[in-house]
């Protein structure tokens, strides 16, 4: 019995939402009282892998196959199952990523193990049973689950679980595993990733816009008050509709779903669909001008007034705080 964790990268670089799985994977080995082992799948370099000891890894998989250089979902799947048996791990943890919600079905399936994605806090155990709290109804609620199978799968939402550094001395070990020809069926071809921009399900703040604001062409005072928080930038679906942001940049029920620590709404009035998608944020700033904007009944903190002037007036002050810093 161990806890096995995947541990995915974005061009050899392990993200902040890494970090906090292997955290929350230490953590249930804690409980279990077992040890934990992190799988690595890609080109990845040691000194990458070692730092995933700083969060309580005891060992790590490292899979080098110039097959499996970029994300194959069956393939990565196949992977992982064969690592977790040959770990004897009845615990997998992912992070509720792109991959990982892809990942973590196919896993059960592969395992014979229930799934929980959206995970939000650590499992209660009694009696080899798993209770855990999860998001549900994209987001508007949760939904408190067990688990009773031999075999367990979760899925961490990122910015859910803090990061717990537990350093441990890691051994490498190199897992070769023989692919199927069957497992690279559906390939993906191409990954293009914004790399200037933070990126937005890993973003600990988010400021995002509505119609609001108008049009494309005012979209300079989001862009520099996110750059000034180091935040990514973000627009609801009618603004990407509209073509004045692009749709990777969508937050909500048909877009992403974000759980950042901050969340500035900036000329949105809040529609439910909206909701869906930010409403495991912990904190919600909302600016508008309409006082009866459904957005201000889930703020935690609301500005009532025009964008226009209220936002260049929040640069401004942020500027002179991070001069006199």
């Amino acid at each position: 019995m161990s806890v096995l964790i995947y541990a995915e990268n974005a061009d050899g670089k392990f993200k902040k939402s890494i970090f906090e799985a292997v955290s929350y994977a230490r953590a249930i080995a804690d409980q279990l009282n077992t040890t934990l082992t992190v799988i690595s799948i890609g080109d990845v370099s040691a000194g990458e892998l070692n730092s995933l000891a700083k969060y309580g890894a005891d060992k790590i998989l490292n899979v080098a196959n110039a097959q499996l250089k970029n994300f194959i979902n069956q393939a990565y799947a196949s992977v992982v199952a064969e690592a977790a048996k040959k770990e004897g791990a009845d615990t997998v943890v992912l992070s509720n990523s792109f991959s990982g919600r892809g990942l973590a079905p196919r896993l059960g399936v592969k395992l014979n193990a229930g799934v929980i994605d959206g995970a939000v806090a650590l499992p209660e155990q009694s009696g080899g049973k798993f209770t855990v709290k999860k998001t549900a109804f994209s987001g508007k609620a949760f939904a408190v689950v067990e688990l009773t199978s031999a075999n367990k799968v979760i899925a961490l939402t990122p910015n859910s679980y803090k990061i717990v550094e537990a350093a441990k001395q890691v051994q490498v070990e190199d897992f070769n595993v023989e692919t199927k020809e069957s497992d690279f069926k559906a390939m993906l071809k191409e990954i293009v990733r914004s790399t200037d921009k933070v990126s937005l399900p890993d973003a600990e703040i988010v400021v995002s816009g509505g119609r609001g604001l108008k049009g494309p062409e005012n979209w300079g005072m989001i862009e520099e008050l996110a750059g000034l928080l180091g935040a990514a930038t973000a627009c609801s679906k009618p603004v990407s509709d509209a073509g004045w942001r692009p749709h990777s940049e969508h937050v909500g029920q048909t877009g992403i779903a974000v759980s950042p620590n901050l969340y500035i709404a900036i000329g949105i009035s809040g529609a439910i669909q909206h909701l869906a998608g930010i409403s495991s944020s912990k904190v919600i700033v909302v600016i508008n001008k309409d006082a009866e904007a459904p957005f201000f009944k889930v703020a935690d903190y609301g500005i009532v007034g025009d964008a226009f002037e209220v936002v260049p007036k929040l640069i401004a002050a942020i500027k002179e705080h991070k001069a006199l810093a």
